[in-house]
């Protein structure tokens, strides 16, 4: 029989959360159902004195019963690297300073317990950032601020896409077609509110066909969906309005997989969505991957078991 673990999930609040997709929830599910104790906290529940971290944490108890879903104990002051097996870092993007302080703080007791993912290489993974180590995998990408790079880029390459380094959701995303007029001002508009850098990447019009979520356990290909745009809108994100639908890995995905896979395997990132539009790389989401219910939906098989499976030898 397995070890009962202590785990907590730092994540967003739990009552605002949809249980029919999130896929904290079911990793919360599958632990509890597997006898493990649940506890819950927010970023802002977490503080480092004297050289420990600790958290105000409450234990939890999940029921796939939407608005009846959970029920939380009294708040009790946890030492995270004393009182806890494991560490789930759920909590949503954006990635912004907040993100990266979190992480910060939970990065200082890993490794007295585990956090997943590994919070070191969280923060030196943005979902952007990662897959540039993989240039010949992608379609082709620029990331700068600098104005004469990006109209130099969608000269060379005509229909590109601008969207932000550090954005999630599919949120601000923009198809500029090689007649649009547009850019300029767009650009104004992005540097006006943030002088980060923007990712402009070819245009890859296979998107409409979908975008496939492939998801991968301690490196390994597991599991995959489509997800479709709605309409004529590129962003295929289901948060965005896109669809799932079910789908099979092409040679050109596990190729890719094989690629990457080491990548993740040494950075200890055991649960990990990458994007993939017609054989070609556009993000390695290490934060907090979604869409594992929508594939239990299309395979009958819950991709949590096998996660679970990992950190449980983790810790063993």
């Amino acid at each position: 029989m397995t070890k009962k673990l202590r785990v907590a999930l730092q994540m967003d609040p739990i009552e605002n959360i949809n249980i029919a997709g999130d896929t904290s929830f079911a990793m919360a599910e599958t632990g509890q159902e597997r006898g493990h104790e649940l506890w819950i906290f927010q970023p802002h529940h977490v503080f480092y004195e004297e050289g420990k971290v600790f958290a105000y944490a409450k234990p939890l108890k999940v029921k796939r019963e939407q608005g009846n879903h959970y029920q939380l104990g009294d708040e009790k002051l946890l030492n995270l690297a004393d009182d806890l097996d494991v560490i789930f870092m759920r909590q949503d993007p954006p990635f912004d300073m907040n993100y990266i302080s979190a992480a910060h703080m939970l990065d200082l007791v890993s490794k007295q317990t585990l956090v997943v993912n590994d919070p070191f290489w969280v923060i030196n993974s943005p979902e952007k950032i990662a897959p540039l180590l993989f240039p010949e995998l992608m379609p082709p990408t620029l990331v700068t601020s600098n104005k004469t790079a990006i109209k130099n880029f969608r000269e060379k390459h005509g229909d590109i896409v601008i969207k932000p380094l550090f954005g999630n959701a599919g949120a601000a995303v923009f198809r500029i077609k090689p007649d649009d007029g547009n850019l300029g001002a767009l650009l104004d508009l992005f540097f006006s509110a943030s002088n980060e850098p923007l990712m402009v990447q070819a245009f890859v019009k296979e998107v409409f066909a979908g975008d496939k979520r492939i998801f991968l356990i301690d490196g390994e290909p597991v599991g995959v969906i489509n997800r479709i745009p709605k309409g004529n809108d590129i962003r295929s994100n289901l948060a965005a309005g896109g669809s799932a639908e079910a789908t099979e890995l092409s040679e050109a995905d596990l190729a890719i997989c094989r690629a990457i896979g080491p990548t993740l395997k040494e950075r200890n990132l055991i649960f990990v969505g990458i994007d993939v539009i017609a054989g070609r790389l556009t993000e390695i989401n290490v934060t907090s991957p979604t869409g594992v219910r929508a594939y239990l939906s299309f395979s009958g098989i819950n991709l949590m078991e096998k996660y679970w499976d990992a950190v449980e030898a983790r810790v063993g």
